[in-house]
């Protein structure tokens, strides 16, 4: 690819699966189709006037009729990057690859490389040639310097020096966890102080959640991802979990009450944002109870977009428990106060999972949109039972891609003493101990939710 020349006209694969063939198109940006191929569906009759189809056979055919496309896409594509490796090259115009996006994302392996036999197993054993140029042949660690940095190209557009060192990059959760993970925490009075670094999980909370912790030896925990050598942190390996929707799930339990227009209006008349608002509300609705007991008879399963750890079923749905006919701002307080207390058990369930693998997690570093929210933060310090860190800087992505410049720039020897010393503690949050009876049984029902709703499938699977 050449970023000098013009904008390469985009075209769209076009798909149809018929009764006997799959055919696909060719199609580019003004519904011309330029290229047409087509391939046979196998059918079978097992007897008269009965008719079977494979659905392998039939996904073999869309991978055929795809593939024999290629001379008119395929073949002529230079690279295939992943996002913050595009933007490297696009920086630097060289082709390396970070280590955190092709073991994460690519199925690269640290001491192994590229694995042969999966690419052709997936009928894309074309990318294997020249050592895999298109997708990478050239890897380099986190916050190792790209090639001699900028270009003057790229220098000239960014507005800075060229030749400036450019890191290799890490996905966006991952420098979130970076920033964070790796705080120097003497003097707080933390559980992880004067412990290793894998005491610590970094939970990055926004739209979605990951849960980042590491280990010195490969720890394989059910449900979730990796582990990854040195994707993160150098030298220590990643497991990661994640919650599908944690923010969006909030914004929709919220966004769709019908108290929420009473709601944008009294937030709008105090001058706070709405989450806001209603954190405050919650305090005035609990007269002498902890806030967190307001939904001792209210209970979400919070997999509304299915569950990605530790239960990795994308056909778990959302529950409620514990509606009622009201359908006022106090009403909508408490959905939102028990759907935060879900997502919170979420990761305790994800925390628990670690742990019985073999991860000693003691103290949870956030960083993210939801960690500006009081009520998330103290709501995941009381039910996981651990102390809470926020970072000094609520912008922790952007600290831990600079701790990956400032390693490329030479100014520190390592990633670790870059973190030491960049990442900042800003507050601590306690759990309350107090309320751990309440929160054990809050687990309880959390976890019967799902079994439930599990033998619900059951039943309906026998009809």
């Amino acid at each position: 690819m050449d970023s000098k020349k013009q904008t390469p006209v985009k075209y769209y694969v076009g798909i149809d699966v018929g009764s006997a063939s799959v055919r696909a198109a060719l199609v580019d940006g003004f519904g011309t189709v330029v290229a047409h191929a087509d391939q046979p569906i196998q059918i079978w009759e097992p007897q008269p006037d009965h008719y079977e189809q494979s659905s392998a056979d039939i996904w073999a055919a869309c991978c055929s009729v795809t593939k024999n496309l290629q001379e008119s896409c395929w073949e002529n594509a230079g690279y295939f990057f992943d996002l913050p490796d595009f933007l490297s090259w696009k920086a630097t115009g060289v082709t390396a690859r970070s280590l955190c996006t092709v073991v994460c994302k690519w199925t690269y392996t640290s001491d192994g490389g590229w694995d042969d036999s999966f690419w052709k197993m997936i009928g894309l054993e074309d990318l294997v040639k020249d050592k895999y140029e298109k997708i990478g042949n050239h890897v380099l660690s986190p916050g190792e310097s790209v090639g001699k940095g900028l270009t003057p190209e790229a220098a000239k557009d960014l507005g800075l020096p060229e030749g400036i060192a450019v890191a290799a990059s890490l996905i966006d959760a991952h420098a979130g966890g970076l920033g964070v993970i790796g705080a120097d925490v003497k003097g707080h009075n933390l559980p992880c102080e004067n412990q290793p670094i894998t005491a610590r999980v970094a939970m990055i909370c926004g739209t979605s959640s990951c849960h980042m912790g590491v280990s010195e030896t490969p720890i394989f925990v059910p449900g979730v991802w990796g582990p990854y050598f040195s994707a993160m942190v150098p030298g220590l390996w990643l497991n990661e979990g994640g919650q599908s929707a944690t923010g969006k799930l909030i914004d929709h339990v919220v966004q769709g009450h019908v108290a929420f227009p009473e709601l944008q209006s009294k937030a709008a008349a105090s001058a706070h944002s709405i989450y806001t608002y209603l954190n405050s509300h919650l305090d005035l609705i609990k007269k002498s109870l902890p806030v967190g007991f307001l939904t001792v008879d209210l209970h979400v399963w919070p997999d509304f977009h299915g569950n990605r750890s530790p239960l990795t079923d994308l056909t778990l749905k959302g529950m409620v428990v514990g509606l009622t006919l009201s359908r006022g701002l106090d009403e909508l307080a408490l959905i939102y106060l028990a759907t935060i207390q879900a997502i919170a058990l979420g990761t305790r369930h994800i925390l628990e999972t670690m742990q019985a693998a073999g991860h000693h997690i003691n103290t949870l570093f956030l960083c993210g949109g939801l960690s500006k929210n009081p009520l998330f933060v103290q709501m995941h310090a009381d039910i996981t039972g651990k102390p809470v860190v926020l970072s000094k800087e609520v912008e922790s992505v952007l600290v831990g891609a600079a701790i990956l410049g400032a390693c490329a720039s030479g100014d520190f020897v390592s990633i670790q003493e870059a973190m030491a010393k960049m990442g900042k503690i800003g507050r601590v949050v306690q759990p309350n101990h107090q309320h751990k009876r309440f929160y054990d049984k809050k687990y309880e029902v959390f976890l019967k939710l799902v079994e439930h709703q599990r033998e619900y499938r059951s039943i309906m699977n026998s009809f």
